[in-house]
């Protein structure tokens, strides 16, 4: 496996026993569960078997009825099951009630999706945001968790000692709540150079596109094809696997186009069905770039037989994100595996490619450019020669169609900012 250190190497032979209730509720219950298998796997643990129960309500008390619990129990002792992992976030009294009836770790859909968060974490930014993501999901659920932490990779230490009683736990909380404080002041300061840099960029005038999507959709793939061909070259291109989050990172890169219509683009996390609110929150200062963007990128699957479930997903976190007003552009990427011809293919703002093949790149790169200088007007300046450095500005944030130097100045004729045209207005021709 990829960079797999012994630690993980191990932890892919953990066997997991899968529970699911189906109340109906659910649009697709089953393609649910088999996201639930695929984050599993992401988390380097084998599926031993995988138990469902059809209820009209969730039990308050254990999650599933309590006839199910000894079949779960004794399903689990026949196929060698370490861990019992539950398809939704279960409250803290029931992972302490599953805990004592099962007498094995309880694991539930985000203990899998902090656990994946914590493994891709590479910068220290990502680290702090899922550190405190994990904290604050572990804190009410102390009790329960105690046979749990060390396994689940907890925070070390005498956190993950057991059996040390009610003043142990008492300790344990206040060690948490300390470890939170800190991490939140950490994660302000980052999050305020974060908006200096984001300043910079909204000063330079150039505009700022995000790509967004569910997880897996080809974001990266999208990133490091348009950074490869118009931006700063393989060295600056992100980490691209086919698999569940793979870039936990948010990152910025500049494209420059060849005909000075540049732009920022920001590759932002994954979305995914009943993402943990804790980790939005958490990932606050990184998801930032994308309210903050002029044009968003919406990247989907389109080989996915439940694309359209995904797009939906992503649509609802957009608006907890209060981005959902902002311009955009559909995409549906990995076009090439479905049965339609003729790649790319645009429809008005809807985009059908193949980013890893490399096809649709330059309609995107149109797309995007299309969207973004929509506010740029054609206008001609006869700029003064000791006013140098409004022709400088001129020349590098707008698109020059034609310029001479005349004797009172020179004439640049140039599709520029609406708001660059009316703050130089006087200097028109």
């Amino acid at each position: 496996m990829w960079g797999m250190g012994m630690s993980e190497k191990e932890e892919l032979f953990t066997k997991v026993l899968l529970v699911g209730v189906d109340t109906g509720e659910e649009q697709d219950f089953e393609h649910s569960m088999e996201e639930l298998s695929s984050l599993a796997e992401a988390a380097y643990k084998q599926v031993a078997g995988v138990i469902v129960q059809r209820m009209d309500r969730v039990n308050k008390a254990l999650y599933i009825g309590t006839g199910k619990v000894v079949e779960v129990k004794e399903y689990a002792s026949q196929c060698g099951a370490e861990e019992i992992v539950f398809d939704n976030a279960l409250a803290p009294s029931q992972v302490r009630n599953l805990g004592k009836e099962l007498e094995l770790p309880i694991l539930d859909r985000t203990n899998l999706i902090l656990d994946i968060f914590a493994r891709r974490a590479k910068t220290k930014e990502a680290k702090l945001q899922v550190e405190a993501a994990r904290l604050q999901y572990m804190l009410p659920r102390l009790v329960g968790m105690r046979e749990n932490l060390s396994r689940q990779g907890g925070t070390g230490g005498s956190m993950s000692n057991k059996g040390a009683g009610e003043t142990k736990l008492e300790l344990d909380r206040r060690k948490i709540e300390h470890r939170i404080s800190e991490l939140k002041k950490e994660l302000e300061q980052v999050s305020r150079t974060r908006g200096i840099m984001r300043k910079r960029r909204e000063q330079s005038r150039i505009p700022q596109v995000a790509l967004v999507g569910y997880t897996n959709a080809g974001k990266s793939t999208i990133l490091n094809r348009l950074v490869e061909r118009y931006g700063e070259g393989r060295e600056k291109t992100v980490l691209e696997k086919d698999m569940l989050f793979a870039t936990l990172d948010t990152s910025v890169r500049s494209i420059h186009t060849g005909d000075n219509k540049p732009f920022f683009l920001a590759d932002t996390v994954g979305f995914i069905h009943k993402l943990p609110h804790g980790l939005v929150e958490a990932f606050h200062s990184t998801l930032e770039e994308v309210k903050y963007a002029d044009l968003i990128v919406h990247v989907a699957d389109f080989s996915d037989g439940h694309h359209r479930q995904q797009i939906e997903v992503t649509e609802n976190t957009l608006r907890e994100l209060e981005a959902a007003d902002i311009p955009r552009i559909m995409v549906y990427n990995k076009a090439d595996k479905s049965e339609i011809q003729e790649l790319p293919r645009r429809r008005g703002d809807c985009l059908y490619m193949a980013a890893k093949a490399g096809c649709g790149l330059e309609e995107l790169l149109d797309l995007i450019k299309e969207k973004v200088y929509a506010d740029f007007v054609d206008r001609c300046f006869l700029i003064p020669y000791d006013k140098g450095n409004i022709s400088a500005y001129l020349m590098e944030n707008a698109v020059v169609l034609e310029q001479e130097y005349r004797e009172n100045g020179q004439y640049i004729r140039a599709k520029c900012h609406l708001q660059d045209a009316e703050k130089y207005k006087i200097y028109e021709s």
